[in-house]
């Protein structure tokens, strides 16, 4: 394990601090903990921007989707219990 030293504004060390304690764990853990939620939020983002580039990239290949109005039926039919048919993509309309 390594060592790294940040440095935070006398405000941010009392906001942390505080914080920290309200969660029952040592600022230590606290800082430790939010840097790792944060790089988490970035791989998720990073992750959810691939897949959307590809599914794009596969809509631009074909020329086919599935219009907005037709999905969201189809899953609020799904969430509803219903046994919808899935929706069939379309020729994309300029």
């Amino acid at each position: 394990m390594s060592t790294t030293t940040i440095r935070l504004s006398d405000e941010l060390k009392a906001r942390v601090a505080a914080a920290a304690e309200q969660a029952g764990m040592t600022a230590h853990g606290f800082i430790v903990e939010a840097v790792a939620e944060k790089a988490a939020q970035v791989e998720a983002r990073s992750a959810f921007h691939a897949e959307a580039t590809q599914r794009l990239a596969k809509i631009a290949r074909s020329g086919k989707t599935v219009p907005w109005d037709v999905m969201r039926q189809y899953l609020l039919d799904k969430v509803a219990g219903r046994k919808p048919k899935p929706p069939r993509a379309r020729k994309l309309v300029p």
